[in-house]
């Protein structure tokens, strides 16, 4: 298992425009009279090129900070800045095309539609933003080369391992080269062997391809890969720095 230790970079970075920035974000659900306050007050920077493990237990409010993070909600307080915007009042349209455009998503589910085939499957952002025909089918087929799934593009996802179905999910969450990739709890369906594997794929698209990349993850082995380490508990940043300093926390 790879550690990584990279704190000069993420020291080098700090001076510049955070891609994402939380300011002051709170999310409060209401179930019934009840209110639930799932993050109670977050400040958080992420800046071009990170590569982020955002860990703690069940409840501690890491799925809703993605949520967030991702565009996929929006706060009850505060603010949430991609590149210096404010998207937290936007319309659902409006960030459906933030989401579409801008952010790549990988779920622990996989989430691949059972009907089409992995080259479909990888198709379809770019469906939804307009691409010809011939254009995304060429693009899925060269990312799904890059996948090491070149002779697979024509099998659907139930005629290929949970690996193979992983490495589509992220070929789909490239095809529109987002500047962001969230995963969310990429190994959480696949043997040990085959989540490290998953996880030098994900490396290698910061490494090479100068992707921000956060991954929320309970799993410390996972968090291993990350540059910096953020850890969340009721709702709130307890910890957060580079790797090496981190790695007793989430041990």
């Amino acid at each position: 298992m790879r550690t990584r230790g990279v704190g000069n970079n993420i020291h080098a970075r700090a001076s510049g425009t955070p891609i994402i920035e939380l300011q002051g974000v709170k999310k409060i659900y209401h179930m019934g009279s009840v209110a639930v306050n799932a993050l109670a007050g977050i400040d958080l920077k992420i800046m071009p090129a990170d590569f982020v493990a955002i860990t703690g237990p069940s409840g501690s409010g890491k799925s809703t900070l993605m949520h967030i993070v991702g565009c996929l909600d929006v706060p009850t307080e505060g603010k949430l800045l991609l590149d210096g915007q404010d998207v937290a009042a936007l319309r659902e349209s409006d960030l459906a095309q933030i989401r579409g455009k801008r952010i790549g998503f990988v779920f622990q589910d996989f989430n691949l539609v059972p009907a089409l085939s992995a080259l479909e499957n990888v198709q379809l952002p770019l469906m939804f933003q307009g691409v010809p025909q011939a254009e995304r089918a060429a693009k899925a087929a060269k990312l799904l080369g890059q996948m090491g799934l070149g002779e697979r593009t024509k099998h659907l996802p139930m005629e290929l391992s949970g690996g193979e179905q992983q490495r589509v999910a992220i070929a789909r969450a490239l095809a529109t080269d987002p500047d962001v990739i969230l995963a969310d709890e990429p190994t959480g369906n696949l043997d040990t062997k085959t989540g490290e594997n998953i996880m030098k794929v994900i490396s290698a698209l910061h490494d090479e391809g100068n992707k921000t990349v956060i991954i929320v993850t309970h799993e410390a082995v996972v968090a291993r890969f990350a540059e910096r380490i953020i850890r969340v508990r009721d709702g709130i940043i307890i910890a957060d720095g580079a790797n090496k300093e981190m790695l007793r926390v989430v041990a």
